[in-house]
């Protein structure tokens, strides 16, 4: 089951619902402190947490200007607070269709609402006509009982056809089974109801995690059993410290009273010890800062220490460094660290409590401001974890951080601003946000180039940003339909224009790398280039132009004439929708071999003024392109780039 779109608001800083769609992996949420990211998450935590503790509570939730005005209706008449829109996976439709006699197919979706008296309201619609008519068919009714039932249009219906019909033994036995499903059922679709129920069961539950969820380097065991016993009746004596120790225990199976005894120390030790040891090997594998370290779990008394820890015994991590030959409270390490084995605990310790019944049990992981305490290439590493949860849940993520969103997956990215007299806004659209708020994706493909000037062996340089956003999409369209794209090992590095490529090739050619070069073609050779291969700084055959890979050989051309005019248009009407007067069609531009030069006449012609120096912005479409890639896209396109692709590929061998 994948949620696949969040309406949330009222709520908090949300003062106007937001309607944001969720990426089927990973969803980022880009924005400023105090836009209004973690209000999101908990916007959706609260709607179907995993251990079920969390309720939208009006005087906490309610946005405070409009709380006095809303406390008047809420009683009568409650407002929605969020509805979640999910789809079900094809393994959820096999499972349902072949228990309920149903047939929906892949891209169904259904939607659940809660409002502020954490009621849920279920929009879903199947109709019953077709699973009537299998029924009548296979059932073995008489033609005598289907001609009478046929205007039948629900089941709820059929069963009062048949409650006046004289029936015979088979039919009677059908005739009481339906009856059953329709007593079971309050709803007037009886079959809705059923499929909902039964999707319901394998509904994605949220893990929320914090910086406040971090564990503590040492806890006091009287302390911790009193709290859990008085949490029964006072939920706040569970502070966040002591219930990530609760969730070490939980995954070491000690119970509290276990901890509590004064025999046992070993064999106490070595449970938590096991588990600690587990999850080490776990972070290991994607913490890359330090590998020389691990868990340790101590219980022992401290008569000397502060109260409550001078009370029996205590539980300490430490921290063991096997290169310094040294231990470490776990409170005084790195700051990442800390948050990252946190993270573990927490998250085995809710799969180990949800899934108990059920190990297949996704869950959808909403992490605030995750690796915020990393360093830039930890938060890297970081990234390649969250791929790795990805596999077998949904995660949803605060950032502010340039490190940890992937220049090549903005598509994935959604921009959370604060704006005055409206509250917090989330929109898909990067071309319109604050410049403030999409720095970060700036920063990121800045540190993507930077990263790749000194680290990749195979650079392929072209002129721009848009180069970049349009080789990665098509590279990764066509690896999905096993066609050539490039090669992973292969680095695109954006020069700023042709000019600035020779002082890239030589920045990078005394680097002792790998180097191709893609650029715009404007009719005529290119003194730079021709010096430098003349010079011997380049191989001419690593030097490719874009008319090689066009209709137009040996034209002017751009790398926007790889694609067919039809797709270019499309993205450039979806980027200037708001400016122009109508959509243009191919049809429209006068004759020629760049597309670009040819809109640019057109809107000439037109007297339309998409900026004031002329012309218009081409990082805008390819932005507009790169923020949401076409889901079918032509063979004539596929082809150029393909070829293009394939060529590198070569060079870069």
């Amino acid at each position: 089951m994948i949620l696949t779109n969040v309406q949330l608001g009222p709520f908090r800083s949300i003062n106007t619902a937001q309607n944001c769609t969720i990426d089927p992996k990973v969803t980022v949420l880009v924005g400023m402190n105090e836009a209004g990211k973690t209000v999101f998450l908990q916007g959706i935590h609260k709607a179907c947490d995993a251990l079920n503790t969390e309720r939208y509570e009006v005087i906490e939730d309610y946005p405070r200007k409009d709380l006095t005005r809303y406390n008047k209706t809420h009683s009568e008449k409650p407002e929605n607070a969020i509805t979640l829109t999910y789809m079900p996976e094809q393994e959820d439709l096999d499972l349902v269709n072949k228990k309920h006699n149903t047939n929906l197919e892949f891209g169904f979706t259904y939607s659940i609402s809660t409002n502020y008296n954490n009621t849920r309201t279920i929009s879903i619609y199947i109709d019953e006509k077709p699973i009537i008519s299998k029924l009548l068919k296979s059932s073995g009714f008489t033609s005598d009982t289907i001609q009478s039932v046929k205007e039948a249009a629900s089941i709820r219906k059929l069963v009062e056809i048949l409650d006046s019909l004289d029936l015979n033994d088979n039919e009677q036995k059908i005739h009481a089974q339906l009856t059953a499903r329709v007593k079971s059922s309050t709803w007037d679709n009886v079959t809705q109801y059923e499929v909902f129920k039964s999707l319901d069961a394998r509904l994605p539950k949220t893990l929320y995690f914090s910086d406040y969820d971090i564990l503590p380097g040492k806890l006091n065991i009287k302390d911790l059993a009193r709290r859990h016993k008085q949490s029964e009746n006072d939920p706040s004596q569970l502070t966040p410290k002591h219930k990530s120790i609760l969730a070490l225990l939980r995954m070491a199976d000690v119970s509290i009273d276990e901890l509590s005894e004064t025999d046992g120390y070993e064999s106490l030790k070595a449970k938590i010890e096991g588990v600690s040891n587990s999850l080490t090997d776990q972070i290991m594998q994607f913490w890359k800062q330090n590998e020389n370290i691990e868990v340790v779990v101590d219980i022992q008394s401290d008569p000397k220490d502060e109260v409550p820890f001078n009370d029996g015994a205590n539980i300490y991590l430490r921290i063991k460094n096997s290169r310094h030959r040294v231990t470490t409270p776990f409170d005084k390490r790195s700051r990442g660290f800390i948050w990252f084995f946190s993270f573990l605990v927490w998250f085995d310790s809710v799969q180990y409590q949800f899934n108990a019944a059920d190990e297949d049990r996704k869950l959808i992981l909403l992490l605030d401001e995750p690796a915020l305490a990393l360093h830039a290439l930890a938060q890297s590493d970081f990234l390649t974890y969250i791929d790795h949860l990805s596999k077998n849940h949904q995660v949803i993520y605060t950032t502010h951080s340039p490190f940890m969103v992937h220049s090549d997956r903005f598509n994935q990215v959604r921009m959370v601003e604060d704006k005055d007299k409206i509250g917090t806004v989330i929109s898909e659209n990067l071309s319109g946000t604050d410049p403030r708020t999409i720095f970060p994706l700036q920063a990121a493909l800045g540190w993507d180039i930077a990263q790749n000037l000194f680290i990749s062996k195979r650079n392929f340089l072209v002129e721009g940003p848009s180069e970049l956003i349009y080789l990665k999409h098509l590279s990764s369209i066509l690896e999905t339909k096993n066609r050539t794209g490039l090669n992973d090992s292969i680095t695109i590095v954006p020069t700023g224009g042709l000019d600035k490529i020779i002082t890239f090739i030589a920045l990078l050619g005394a680097n002792n790398l790998n180097i191709a070069v893609l650029h715009d073609y404007d009719g005529k050779s290119n003194q730079k280039i021709d010096e430098m291969i003349k010079n011997k700084i380049i191989n001419p055959k690593s030097i490719k132009n874009t008319s090689m890979y066009t209709e137009h050989k040996d034209k002017p051309s751009d790398i926007e004439d790889l694609f067919s005019i039809k797709i270019y248009l499309d993205y450039f009407n979806k980027a200037f929708e708001k400016q122009l007067p109508e959509k243009i069609k191919p049809s429209d531009l006068p004759s020629g071999t760049r597309v670009i030069e040819r809109i640019n006449r057109y809107l000439k012609e037109k007297n339309i003024t998409l900026r004031p120096s002329g012309g218009f912005n081409h990082y805008l479409v390819a932005s507009t392109f790169g923020s949401n890639p076409p889901k079918t896209i032509d063979d004539k396109t596929l082809t150029n780039f393909e070829k293009l692709f394939s060529d590198i590929n070569n060079i870069l061998e």
